[in-house]
C-alpha cells in the first residue's frame, strides 16, 4: 500500500470548517486505520484506533519516539479506545510523510492484535526516525550511495525496457524488505555493486537472499563501479531523473518516491548528491542454482541466524547469464 497526494487531494476537498476528516484504510481489517485531516489547520495524519488497553501498555514500554516535523500522539477517541496520532507538522517533511505512514499502516494491518499492531506501528516509526537521523546532515553513506546507484542501473537497464514502467517499478522490492532487490512473478534478482574492476568474492548479507525458495528462478548481479569526483560519469539524481523521466503516470512516480525514501534518498537532500559520479565498468548476472555456492536458511541449525557470508567469483563461469537471457527471464519467457 502506498498513500499518495491523490489520497491527500479527496480528504482535503471535503468541507469542513473544524474538527478531523477521516477516511478508513484497509476496510476489510480488523484493525482501525484511517488517514486524517485536522481542520482548519490542515494537518495531515495518520490514525491508528485501539482499545485504551493497548495504548497504555505501549506507553508502559515507554515514552513514544518523536523526530522533528513528525509528532507522535495519542489522543482520547469513544469510549475504551484512543487514537495514536502520527501528525506532520512541518511542510519539510512532507517528503518522507507519505512513505512513512504507509510503512506504519502496512505493518499493523497485518497484526490480529491491537496491542501488537501499535506496538509494531511504532517500531517502524522508530526506524524512520533513525533513517532520518542518520541521513540528516550528510545524506547516505558512500556504501549505501553505491548500492542505490547499482539497483537503480539495473532497474533502468534490464526492467524499464523490457516492462511496462508501472510494473518495472513495482518490481523493485529491495527497499521494502524483501529478500531480494528484485521480484517478479517468476523470477527474482538480488544485486551487488563495488568498485573492485575483477571482484574476487562478494558479500552476502543473509542466508535469504541467495535462497531461491519460492523465487522462481534466481539471479545474482554484480556492477563493478569506477567512482570519482568530477568527470563524465553518472551521479544518483542523474540517474534518477532518467528513471523519472520514463515512469510517466502518477501513481508509478509515487511508488517510485516511496521506494526512494526507504532506503533514504530525499530530493530535498539531491544537492548531497552531486558527486561523486558513477562509470560501469562491467555487470556480470549468474543464475542461483544446483551446486552454486550459497548458504540457504535449511542449511543452518536451529537458533542460527543472519548469516553474513562471501562467495568467491572464481569458477562461477558455469551459472553466467548474457543480457538478453536476463531480458527473457525478466518479461517471464524463460
Amino acid at each position: 500500500m502506498t498513500v499518495s497526494e491523490d489520497d491527500w487531494t479527496q480528504l482535503e476537498a471535503e468541507q469542513h470548517s473544524t474538527g478531523v476528516v477521516m477516511r478508513r484504510l484497509f476496510p476489510r481489517s480488523t484493525q482501525d486505520i484511517f488517514l486524517a485531516v485536522q481542520q482548519p489547520s490542515g494537518r495531515r495524519m495518520l490514525v491508528l484506533r485501539v482499545p485504551s488497553s493497548a495504548a497504555e501498555a505501549q506507553v508502559r514500554r515507554g515514552a513514544l519516539p518523536s523526530t522533528r516535523g513528525l509528532a507522535l500522539q495519542f489522543v482520547p477517541a469513544d469510549t475504551g479506545r484512543r487514537d495514536l496520532q502520527v501528525v506532520l507538522i512541518a511542510d519539510d517533511r512532507r517528503e518522507v510523510f507519505n512513505p512513512l505512514i504507509s510503512d506504519m499502516a502496512a505493518t499493523a494491518e497485518t497484526e490480529a492484535d491491537p496491542a501488537e499492531a501499535l506496538h509494531r506501528a511504532v517500531e517502524r516509526f522508530e526506524y524512520w526516525r533513525q533513517l532520518l537521523q542518520s541521513i540528516a546532515d550528510t545524506g547516505l553513506s558512500p556504501e549505501a550511495r553505491r548500492g542505490l546507484y547499482g539497483e537503480l542501473t539495473v532497474l533502468r537497464d534490464h526492467f524499464l525496457p523490457n516492462l511496462p514502467a508501472g510494473e518495472a517499478v513495482q518490481t523493485w522490492t529491495g527497499p521494502t524488505g524483501a529478500n531480494q532487490d528484485f521480484q517478479t512473478r517468476s523470477a527474482a534478482i538480488e544485486v551487488k555493486t563495488g568498485t573492485a574492476t575483477e571482484p574476487q568474492s562478494i558479500v552476502i548479507a543473509n542466508e535469504r537472499q541467495l535462497d531461491d525458495t519460492g523465487a522462481g528462478q534466481l539471479l545474482l548481479a554484480h556492477l563493478s563501479l569506477d567512482e570519482r569526483r568530477g568527470g563524465a560519469g553518472e551521479t544518483l539524481p542523474l540517474i534518477i531523473d532518467a528513471i523519472r523521466a520514463a515512469v510517466t503516470s502518477a501513481e508509478s512516480r509515487s511508488i517510485l518516491d516511496d521506494r526512494l525514501a526507504r532506503v533514504g534518498y530525499l530530493t530535498s537532500q539531491r544537492h548531497l548528491y552531486e558527486e561523486p559520479r558513477y562509470t560501469i565498468r562491467k555487470i556480470q548476472f549468474w543464475r542461483v542454482t544446483g551446486q552454486f555456492p550459497r548458504i540457504v536458511e535449511a542449511d543452518l541449525r536451529p537458533g542460527v541466524g543472519h548469516c553474513r557470508y562471501r562467495i568467491s567469483t572464481t569458477g562461477l563461469d558455469q551459472y553466467r547469464v548474457s543480457a538478453e537471457q536476463v531480458a527473457c527471464i525478466v518479461k517471464g519467457e524463460a
